[in-house]
């Protein structure tokens, strides 16, 4: 594995004998990082000894520069939240506020996904109430639109409710230009960004040039705006004028976790506050940071590992990055770190361990904050492990119960379950959904349309099912086709402990067929029929019959059940289509065609019929006297009713 591998840059990916991503570093030699793994076993920690054991392969993606590897470790510890790399709790709870500025008329709103479509994205926030907190302050002070009417360029809609009572200014009816409504957008990125100071001296001009053109209402307006804004910024601790914009990061840890506190200090005045809780960061984990050296690390990771993980992956996604950040513990390969957040600031920034001074206190007050923030983590875990606790015992039991026979020798932590949702064979579809340790995973959902199994066949349509998702594994995994690929891989190529089937032995059997074909016969498979809830195997005549009360039916009821909401959903979905184009196909002159640019713009009917005339017509495909004749099929009683 390791002879192979270049004296370049870039970034290498172990994997388990599943193929399960287990750790990413970066390097400047791929050859001599990953080689430093595989010398004196006695070197090693027993943490990284173990996880070189578990080494089955190792990818590697070659970088032009060692910041490019440092983006794309970052990618992938996020992507795939390898089980040895010291890494943030996952961010996806963590909100943050998208101003979606691709729009002719932006929304402020909030979402836990950042894409690249073009908005402006401030955060991540761990204070979710605070945040809602906020926005209320600033829907109040900006009254930008909230709806996602689609506002064409003739804007004769009445405005509505929020227009009349001033939380709206109202772009839908012509009541504000855009020029002027964009103006109000600046303004609130200026907030989000913390530059209150500038903010205020913008309103002021804005305020004295209302006067002066006799607009006095408006001058009135804005004067209070500006007095809301100023008492907001009287409860901010003015630290120092001097600092400038300031991030302060410091981290706590006892044996199991670590908590990261960011002071954010803009313009001299401290803005805010976040923590963060990093996992697998306890002493004697012996994880490390795939920092660059000529060897492993050999000892427990270190405060320096702990504050390069964070550094690196917070401001992977951090929406703003300040001229310079205090750091409790000095980080490895700094000036890398620098240059790339320079990079994305645009400007030099610096990251400094201050020894005394103004400085150095900010950093102790980010320690102490972090110590608090730990305190309660430590107790939420406790709370937390009860939980656990239990789902772990279900599992054990469900081993206990039906390892023996399908050769389940460990507690399933994965599992993959399957079902069909169908009306005699018509939109027939199907699904999986993922749990690991007793907890749905849904990024790992899949759903399927049937395409060759006729009629109401069930058994076709699992085996159909089984033999596409274990396609595409066994295509990750050997490195050719359709799921290969390390992105794909990490979805597509993880195999299951145990996987469930929601029927009987001929849904088992066909799923069974269908493992054998790829070659993946050897994951232990059940299936469980909802009628008495019997549990069947291949092989056995007779099912497994466990008692009502037991744990481990409990887990496997709940999959089972998921897995059937989750087809069941998808099936309505195109049943609701189906009937929608069926209903757009009464009106003469309207075409496939045009109904399907329809729904390339409008998301549902009620969408649609929301729109007006100008706003039909105006999608590809469509002329006035075709968007007249939607529009008043739309609105006919009885059907608007209904939609």
């Amino acid at each position: 594995m390791v002879k192979n591998l270049p004296e370049k840059p870039g970034v290498y990916i172990m994997k388990d004998a599943r193929g399960k991503i287990i750790y990413v570093g970066k390097a400047v030699s791929l050859k001599a990082r990953v080689r430093s793994y595989f010398q004196s076993p006695a070197s090693l920690s027993p943490r990284v000894r173990l996880m070189v054991e578990k080494v089955s392969d190792i990818e590697y993606v070659v970088t032009g520069s060692e910041v490019e590897a440092l983006i794309l470790e970052n990618n992938l510890i996020k992507r795939h939240r390898p089980w040895y790399n010291i890494r943030l709790r996952d961010d996806k709870t963590y909100p943050y506020v998208k101003v979606t500025l691709a729009e002719r008329f932006p929304r402020v709103i909030t979402t836990r996904r950042m894409v690249q479509d073009g908005s402006r994205y401030f955060g991540p926030y761990t204070d979710a109430g605070a945040l809602y907190d906020t926005l209320r302050f600033l829907k109040r002070l900006f009254p930008v639109r909230s709806c996602n009417r689609k506002i064409g360029d003739k804007t004769d809609d009445r405005p509505c409710l929020n227009y009349h009572i001033e939380r709206c200014l109202a772009p839908c009816s012509g009541r504000v230009s855009e020029e002027a409504y964009r103006t109000v957008i600046d303004q609130i990125c200026l907030f989000l960004e913390g530059r209150q100071e500038e903010l205020i001296r913008a309103m002021r001009r804005d305020m004295t040039n209302a006067a002066l053109v006799q607009d006095y209402e408006r001058a009135a307006v804005i004067r209070d705006r500006i007095r809301d804004m100023e008492k907001v910024m009287e409860r901010q601790k003015i630290v120092s004028p001097s600092l400038g914009d300031i991030d302060v990061i410091a981290f706590a840890r006892n044996d199991t976790d670590a908590c990261a506190q960011i002071l954010l200090i803009r313009d001299g005045k401290m803005i805010g506050r976040e923590h963060f809780v990093l996992e697998n960061v306890g002493r004697g984990s012996g994880s490390n940071t795939g920092g660059e050296g000529g060897e492993a690390d050999t000892g427990d990771p270190s405060d320096s590992d702990i504050m390069t993980a964070f550094v690196n992956q917070y401001y992977s996604s951090a929406s703003f990055v300040p001229s310079e950040v205090l750091l409790q513990h000095p980080i490895e390969d700094e000036d890398v770190v620098a240059k790339w957040l320079s990079e994305r600031k645009g400007s030099k920034v610096a990251l400094r361990v201050p020894k005394r001074g103004e400085k150095k206190e900010l950093v102790e007050m980010a320690a102490e904050n972090a110590r608090l923030s730990l305190g309660r983590v430590a107790l939420e875990r406790v709370e937390r492990g009860e939980a656990e606790d239990m789902e772990e015992g279900a599992l054990r039991d469900l081993q206990e119960a039906v390892g023996a026979e399908i050769g389940l020798d460990g507690p399933p932590r994965r599992i993959e379950a399957f079902d069909i949702s169908n009306i005699q064979g018509h939109e027939a579809v199907g699904s999986m959904v993922v749990f690991e340790g007793g907890r749905p995973l849904k990024s790992d959902y899949r759903r399927f349309k049937i395409k060759l199994a006729e009629g109401p066949d069930d058994y076709a349509m699992m085996r159909e099912v089984v033999l596409r998702r274990y396609r595409r594994a066994r295509a990750a995994r050997d490195g050719d086709g359709p799921g290969a690929g390390i992105g794909d891989a990490g979805k597509w190529g993880r195999l299951p402990d145990l996987i469930l089937i929601d029927g009987g032995k001929g849904q088992l059997g066909a799923a069974r067929d269908a493992l054998r074909e790829v070659g993946l016969d050897f994951i232990p498979t059940i299936g469980l029929a909802k009628e008495f809830e019997h549990i069947f195997v291949e092989g056995r005549s007779d099912p497994i019959i466990l008692p009502r009360d037991s744990k481990a039916l409990f887990v496997l009821q709940r999959v089972r059940d998921e897995a059937h909401r989750f087809a069941l959903a998808y099936h309505r979905r195109l049943r609701e289509k189906d009937a929608t184009l069926s209903r757009l196909a009464e009106i003469k002159g309207i075409g496939r065609k045009r109904i399907g640019a329809l729904f390339n713009v409008f998301k549902s009917l009620d969408e649609m019929r929301r729109a007006g005339v100008d706003e039909l017509a105006s999608v590809p495909g469509m002329t006035r006297k075709a968007a007249e004749l939607v529009y008043s099929y739309l609105h006919q009683d009885g059907l608007a009713q209904n939609v």
